[in-house]
Formats: C-alpha cells, structure tokens, sequence
C-alpha cells in the first residue's frame, strides 16, 4: 500500500487546510489524524509538485515591478525604480513628472538626518526643486560635488539646487563657489591649495548619498553648451571619441571609459570620478529612450548604483 504521503488526493487536503483555510499544521495533524512530520512533507510535496504556486505583484504593477528586479540582477544594482513613460521628456526645459515625484518621493524614504547628501547640476535636479516641501522635514545637509559658478542659468547650477533642495527637505546646504571647469588645470590645483576649498574637499568624505542628472552630448539638450562650458565644436569632438554621457560634468564612453576626455575632466573642479564611485549611494536619475547609452556607460563605469528611470529607458537598457 502507497505511504500516505505520496496520496496525491492527501496532498492537495493537506495543502487547501494550509494555505487557503488558514490551518496551523498542528491542526491538521488532529484533523486528519496523521503526524506533524507527514503533514509538513505533504505541504513540502505540494510545491514541487506544482500543486501549490505563489505569485508575488508588486505593489506598482506587476510589469514593473519585475523589470525593475531584471534591471536590478542585469547590472548588479542596489535598487532601480521605474516609472511610466511621459510626453515631457526632452533634454531641454521638461522631464516626466513621474519621474521627479517617485524620486522625491524615493528621497523622503532614503536619507536621514545628520546625513551630507552630494548634488550635481542640470535640468534633471533642477526640475525636482519645483517640487514642493515634503511634510516631514529632514536635517541633512545638502552639498554641491561640483562648482557652482557662471554667467548663465544660474537655476540649473550646483549651488542654487543645494541650495533649493535644502529648503524642499528642512535641512542644510553647503556653497561650493568655484568655477565649474577651469580653464586650466594648473590654475585649478592652485585654487584647490586654498583652505575654504580644502574644506569643501574634506566634506567630500563625509557624503553618503550623491544625486545626480545624467547628461548628453547632444547639441540641443546639452546642458554643458547651455551654460557655455563647453562650445559646440569640442561636444562634437567628444561624440567621435565616443562620448556618451557625462555624470557631474566628467565625460564617459559606452564602456564607463573616461582616459579619453581626461584633459577636459581634470579641469572640473569637484567630487573626483575615483572618490565619487566609493560614495555608497550613489543615485542617477534620468529618462527616455535618448538618455539609455549614457545611463548604460553611467551604470558600466560604477558612477551610479541606484536608478530611477523611465519605462522607455528601461526597455532600452534590457535590450542592451
């Protein structure tokens, strides 16, 4: 006579008392009159059978939700958030709303007080200060990792977003005042002699969370032309050196590579790319199909191990 263990018609009881009326084994035990080690193998039995299944939703969508954890296991991610696409998503003034709210909303729930929480520049970023203050206000100190200083859309600047973020969230910000890049980077080490900038650089070490835009080097979206740090000829130079992205305003290849655009990135004053990669949260936001190579390079050369994108740069990125 078969055990009782391998009665298929015992299992499935076994397993309906379990899962679906919500019966302790224990219980079925005196219910059906056998032993706890039987009902235990019988549920156990039940699950590799294919009798029992669990299906696991995410609470922003099943579709998401599992994009985000293939993202997540493809490029070794802590974390990736995805949000639905938008028809605001060029490079110039507009971004997906979606997307600034889950990350000012993915913040609230990150940082913490006490915390130094680095900042970039750019339309990204700044399209989040237009976000109002959130409810519950948190004491970091917010802190440009690149100079903040020009003649043009001072909005879009380091200093004025550390500035704005510290006022959205109730805490602190830290003034950077230095060019952004330097014409020269003899002139720039003698600028970093100097002891308020040594300052700056001994906060640096103190940053646990970074948040940064991700650029393009597209003529029309590029943040860099708009501010006149870089002319158009040598963004033109870059993308056939095979520039595709910038992160805190040091340029990168497909591959994360940056030995190529090194004479323009050593004249960046800020966060150096070395120090910037050992931040432990290190988030970069940005959305579009157009964005996905320079979020690939961004994601290849370790600058960022937190994203928060677009279901149209998601699909772009898992294809890659």
């Amino acid at each position: 006579m078969k055990k009782i263990i391998d009665d298929i018609r015992m299992i499935f009881k076994c397993c309906s008392l379990y899962y679906e009326d919500n019966m302790s084994q224990q219980e079925i035990c005196d219910f059906l009159e056998i032993s706890r080690p039987s009902v235990s193998r019988m549920i156990k039995m039940g699950k590799e059978q294919g009798i029992v299944k669990f299906e696991i939703k995410s609470p922003y969508g099943l579709t998401f939700g599992k994009m985000e954890r293939e993202l997540e296991k493809k490029f070794n991610l802590k974390e990736v958030i995805i949000v639905d696409s938008s028809s605001i998503v060029n490079g110039n003034e507009g971004i997906n709303s979606k997307l600034v709210e889950e990350s000012i909303d993915f913040l609230g729930k990150l940082l913490e007080d006490g915390e130094y929480v680095g900042v970039t520049m750019g339309m990204t970023l700044q399209n989040l200060t237009k976000m109002e203050c959130i409810e519950e206000p948190i004491k970091c100190t917010f802190v440009p990792i690149v100079g903040g200083v020009g003649e043009s859309r001072p909005d879009i600047h380091s200093n004025y977003i550390a500035m704005k973020m510290a006022k959205m969230f109730g805490g602190d910000c830290i003034q950077f005042f230095a060019p952004a890049v330097f014409s020269n980077a003899d002139v720039l080490t003698g600028f970093m002699m100097e002891k308020s900038v040594k300052n700056i650089f001994k906060i640096f070490r103190k940053i646990n969370t970074v948040i940064m835009g991700i650029g393009v080097p597209d003529r029309i979206g590029s943040t860099l032309m708009h501010t006149g740090y870089v002319d158009e000829n040598i963004l033109e130079e870059f993308v056939k050196l095979g520039a595709v992205g910038d992160i805190a305003l040091q340029f990168f290849d497909e591959s994360g590579k940056v030995e190529k655009f090194r004479e323009f990135n050593e004249r960046v004053a800020g966060m150096p790319i070395d120090q910037l990669k050992k931040v432990p949260q290190r988030i970069g936001i940005a959305g579009g199909a157009q964005k996905a190579k320079a979020v690939y390079g961004a994601i290849k050369g370790e600058f960022l191990n937190i994203l928060i994108t677009d279901i149209d740069c998601a699909k772009v990125l898992l294809e890659m």
